[in-house]
């Protein structure tokens, strides 16, 4: 079952489903904070033009908002997360939110100073690399949510360098190791 006909359960401190086999599949966490902020300061370094790639809790996005930008443009898949990243953006001009899949939107968006991948069950992964040249500005950053655990990407993308966060998660069903490896890529 893809993850966008799943029904998400609303917590204060995370967003989940029950997955098929009956176990809690979380979404996302609020111990993710230090690393969102982390993210949204990297992207916005040279402010301009940021895509945000999953709303999620909005944690990463209320950062972004917090850095000087011109606008913030986010992608939204699921259908229980967009009517809560439209009512976070209501009277925010700088905002924009789409609805749909970003891989199937790429014909339709712009070039960005800023790019943060975070999203979940997303079948396109494998063609976020690869979508760049077309969606980031020069000198530009790049990141994403990274699962692996070792300064390496699963998107295969040359001369990024890593910062080194240590954090203490609670025990969940998608990150549980001490060492944070924040992907950057600057074009």
């Amino acid at each position: 079952m893809h993850y966008t006909s799943q029904s998400l359960t609303f917590e204060e401190d995370k967003i989940y489903f029950i997955g098929l086999d009956g176990t809690e599949r979380e979404v996302m966490m609020d111990w993710e904070d230090t690393l969102m902020s982390a993210s949204a300061a990297y992207v916005t370094e040279a402010g301009g033009d940021i895509l945000e790639i999953g709303f999620g809790m909005g944690i990463s996005a209320g950062y972004i908002q917090s850095h000087s930008i011109t606008s913030h443009t986010i992608l939204e898949n699921h259908p229980d997360i967009i009517p809560r990243a439209l009512n976070w953006a209501k009277g925010n001009p700088k905002v924009t939110i789409i609805t749909g899949s970003w891989f199937s939107l790429l014909p339709e968006l712009d070039t960005y100073d800023g790019v943060f991948h975070d999203t979940y069950g997303d079948y396109d992964l494998n063609e976020f690399s690869s979508s760049l040249t077309g969606l980031v500005n020069t000198g530009g950053r790049v990141t994403w949510w990274n699962t692996r655990t070792s300064e390496t990407n699963i998107h295969g993308i040359p001369d990024v360098t890593y910062d080194h966060h240590q954090i203490t998660p609670p025990s969940n069903s998608y990150f549980n190791n001490t060492t944070y490896y924040l992907p950057k890529k600057q074009f």
